[in-house]
């Protein structure tokens, strides 16, 4: 098993406690990532664990500015095979009250402004995405999240689908209603195209997303920044419980569908692409050129 991955979102800047730590700063065809890279070693585990805060340490980009690219790439140059990220989160649904963790299996990409894949620049690939979160971290997130913080009274639900929307405004009352009549689940900004770069990266990924506010489809219900900062730092206690837990117990010969996505999926002849792109993409698509 390679590095594990953790991107923090909103409300978790530091890493989980690791031991023999360093501070890489990469350079990406992309740019720069959010911020530099924490590796070290996780306990007594031997694991090696990589955390990006996805917003940067200070929290100064905004969600449809993000570095996405930068982030993926870097954590790929890092090694990184297996990424447990988190997402502060509205609720579409009554049950799925403040302060519950939901691990996601689905999402729907509300999106307008943002570079949603690695490649183009004469070379083309169309991967399959039908499930955008690994289901095999899907299901190990759940059961180490449940065995966490589940006898402390929090609530954990396996599945729901996050509809990503642009922001960095929240959504009117007419979209939240939307949502919420499709049956989906969560609102955020932050999971596209977070979850595309990772399948094209060949990184396995799944997210545990903590509940802040109701969005605005309840009566009443009014989102502020105040009350998402203020759940999100209540949360940030048990999502990072249920990461640690993830992290200490994910098996070591956990292979996943996404660490082989890329095969077949090349659609240009390798000999057509240009050498400014093979270079460029040589670290995600290598093996397939």
């Amino acid at each position: 098993m390679g590095t594990i991955g953790f991107i923090g979102g909103s409300g978790i800047y530091e890493a989980l406690p690791l031991d023999d730590v360093r501070e890489v700063e990469f350079d990406t065809p992309y740019g720069a990532p959010s911020d530099a890279v924490t590796i070290g070693e996780f306990g007594d585990t031997g694991r090696e664990v990589a955390f990006l805060p996805r917003h940067g340490s200070e929290h100064g980009v905004s969600p449809t500015d993000l570095p996405y690219r930068a982030n993926m790439y870097a954590l790929k140059q890092a090694g990184v095979t297996h990424v447990f990220a988190s997402n502060a989160v509205g609720s579409l649904k009554e049950e799925l009250a403040p302060g519950t963790l939901v691990v996601p299996d689905q999402i729907y990409d509300r999106t307008k402004h943002r570079d949603l894949s690695f490649y183009g620049d004469g070379v083309v690939v169309h991967q399959p995405f039908a499930d955008p979160y690994s289901p095999e971290l899907v299901d190990h997130l759940t059961e180490a999240a449940e065995s966490a913080v589940g006898d402390d009274g929090t609530d954990v639900v396996k599945g729901g689908t996050y509809v990503c929307i642009e922001g960095p405004q929240y959504s009117t009352r007419a979209e939240s209603e939307f949502y919420k009549s499709q049956g989906w689940d969560l609102v955020g900004m932050t999971a596209i195209p977070e979850a595309k770069l990772a399948r094209e990266a060949e990184i396995a990924y799944a997210t545990i997303a903590g509940v802040t506010d109701y969005d605005v489809w309840k009566e009443d219900s009014e989102v502020t920044l105040e009350e998402v900062l203020e759940n999100a730092e209540q949360n940030q206690a048990a999502i990072k419980a249920a990461v640690e837990e993830a992290v200490r117990t994910l098996p070591e010969d956990l292979e996943c569908d996404a660490h082989t996505s890329l095969a077949g999926t090349v659609n240009t002849p390798t000999e057509a692409i240009p050498e400014e792109t093979k270079e460029r993409v040589e670290p995600l698509l290598g093996d397939y050129l």
